[in-house]
């Protein structure tokens, strides 16, 4: 599948931590989209990961979709039927859980500025995410495979990190 095929609305989901922010501004820059990071809406900048209200998040995500053109990283099924509504093409991206791990344990501890990040705030290793990514992800992944399934809009499923690596240089991305 060439990139173009998923048109100018992109909706990447997967497990966190396994690369839908980094993903997201690759493809950002190399088709000139808008780039959008759920987490950045859900959550309150400079501040420690605090949530917004339910109402606050859905008017952001929902003043957002409404655009021409973007790529949105990030899953959050309470809006998600009207993201995929409005999407041209998916990406999925499901990796294991011990790489969701990895990747999260790496971020927190090794990088100071990331894709996605939360403005004025510093990762930290949470037992709240840890037990997100080890317990709540593999019934989300299991979730988002069978909707994925369901979808007809043009898709792909990358289920890697070296899935997700190949097919940054199959699309000639810049990470």
């Amino acid at each position: 599948m060439k990139l173009s095929d998923l048109g100018n609305r992109i909706c990447i989901m997967g497990p966190s931590n396994s690369g839908k922010s980094t993903l997201a501004n690759a493809i950002s820059r190399k088709c000139n989209l808008k780039v959008i990071h759920l987490d950045q809406l859900f959550h309150l900048p400079n501040t420690n990961w605090q949530e917004r209200s339910v109402d606050e998040f859905i008017s952001l995500h929902d003043m957002a979709i409404k655009e021409d053109n973007w790529v949105i990283d990030g899953n959050y099924r309470k809006c998600l039927s009207q993201r995929l509504f409005r999407a041209t093409g998916v990406i999925l991206l499901d990796v294991s859980t011990s790489s969701s791990l990895l990747r999260y344990v790496n971020r927190t501890l090794f990088q100071r500025k990331r894709y996605g990040g939360l403005e004025g705030s510093r990762d930290s290793i949470k037992w709240k995410m840890i037990h997100h990514i080890s317990v709540v992800t593999p019934n989300s992944r299991k979730y988002y495979a069978g909707l994925f399934e369901q979808l007809t809009i043009p898709k792909i499923k990358l289920t890697s990190i070296k899935e997700i690596k190949d097919q940054f240089d199959k699309w000639e991305l810049t990470r």
